[in-house]
């Protein structure tokens, strides 16, 4: 059920017409009451439009619903953009009965294109209409775009529940925030400890996975929390370790989700960095790795070549010592006292065959550690992207 799996959220989405391909592509998320809600964005110096009303309307620190269109992006359209994101806004408040400044609204597309206006008009009255508690999958799937299938988790923890949904194949970096995802739990917590949690675990798991490198402009992780179910996430509070618990694994669930399901992918990698000075350095490498095109293609192709993780990790910018650097390629140590070591590549390149693959990479140097997510980059990737417009 998603985002309506927690108890006081109704959801929808629908066909209204934005995609020349007919598919759904207007989606509703809709609280009870005034729920609590914080959100992260886009490190992009183009913010789309949705992305500035949004930040805008979340200066209150509470929501009561949130409209998305996918099929464009409405970014790089200027004042008008702005003025479109604002009605959509206004459109959604005065279909589900709340004030404008009360709703969040987030686009995805292509950018360049203003959002269809005269059709996501009717179609927000047409998704305020079939709104329900079953409609979270719906919702889910109205906002994909290159994806192949819809990205959604429940967890349930104890007197409330968490939901979730996200979207994301490509533009993605590990910049915050990376893709649209929308998370829900039915807990009751004041919005500044919400907006806490948030940016403490739900944004590092978003942040720790990349596609491509390239940060979107539309870039917007939003959680909503309205209270239905009992449990008062309070400081100090049993209820609040709970939520925090069930945040950081609904993220990270659907962060993984992403990556398995990125444009062309065929491999989820997963980088391991151990032994960094600090928590920032380990960050970096385990990026700087998971990011690597080399990286990337040689896992694609199942090649066995170690020299380019020992080029991914000095190219990371942090302060190493070389003798100290050891590395394990789907389970096969190749790097060993910073030079590549003698291993059996015809096992490793069975090895990377798997759907999973994990590289390790120990720096020697303390104890900081961190994980970033990725996939391989095949040809698949560049026939999509080259006809993305087409």
């Amino acid at each position: 059920m998603s985002v309506t799996a927690p108890l006081g959220f109704t959801a929808s989405g629908i066909a209204a017409g934005l995609k020349v391909s007919g598919r759904p592509d207007l989606g509703l998320v809709v609280s009870d009451t005034m729920a609590a809600a914080a959100g992260v964005f886009t490190t992009n110096a183009f913010p789309a439009a949705p992305v500035t009303v949004t930040m805008d309307h979340l200066v209150s620190g509470r929501a009561r619903a949130v409209v998305v269109n996918s099929g464009q992006a409405n970014a790089g359209t200027g004042e008008q953009g702005l003025a479109d994101a604002e009605r959509m806004c206004a459109m959604a408040a005065e279909a589900v009965g709340a004030a404008p400044a009360d709703v969040l609204v987030c686009s995805t597309g292509v950018i360049g294109p203003r959002v269809k206006m005269a059709e996501a008009a009717p179609g927000i009255r047409r998704a305020a209409a079939t709104l329900g508690e079953d409609g979270g999958s719906a919702f889910a799937r109205a906002i994909l775009t290159t994806d192949t299938d819809v990205k959604e988790v429940v967890v349930r923890g104890e007197g409330f529940t968490v939901g979730g949904c996200a979207k994301g194949a490509g533009m993605i970096a590990p910049d915050l925030a990376t893709l649209l995802a929308f998370l829900t739990t039915d807990a009751e917590v004041e919005p500044s400890l919400l907006d806490a949690l948030v940016r403490r675990v739900v944004a590092p798991a978003f942040n720790g996975i990349t596609v491509d490198g390239c940060t979107s402009t539309n870039d917007t992780v939003l959680v909503m929390a309205g209270g239905a179910g009992g449990a008062v996430a309070a400081p100090g509070t049993r209820a609040l370790a709970g939520l925090e618990s069930a945040l950081t694994e609904a993220a990270r669930d659907l962060a993984r989700q992403v990556v398995l399901d990125a444009e062309g992918a065929t491999k989820a990698i997963a980088v391991q960095v151990t032994g960094a000075q600090d928590a920032a350095s380990a960050a970096r490498v385990a990026d700087a790795v998971a990011g690597s095109l080399l990286v990337k293609t040689a896992v694609f192709g199942a090649d066995p070549n170690a020299g380019r993780i020992l080029q991914a990790v000095g190219a990371a910018g942090v302060p190493l010592v070389p003798h100290l650097v050891s590395a394990r390629l789907a389970g096969h140590e190749v790097v060993r006292a910073g030079a590549l070591a003698p291993f059996d590549a015809e096992a490793c390149r069975e090895a990377l065959k798997e759907r999973d693959v994990v590289i390790r990479v120990d720096l020697g140097l303390g104890r900081a550690e961190a994980t970033a997510f990725g996939c391989d980059l095949g040809y698949e990737y560049v026939r999509i992207n080259a006809e993305y417009t087409t």
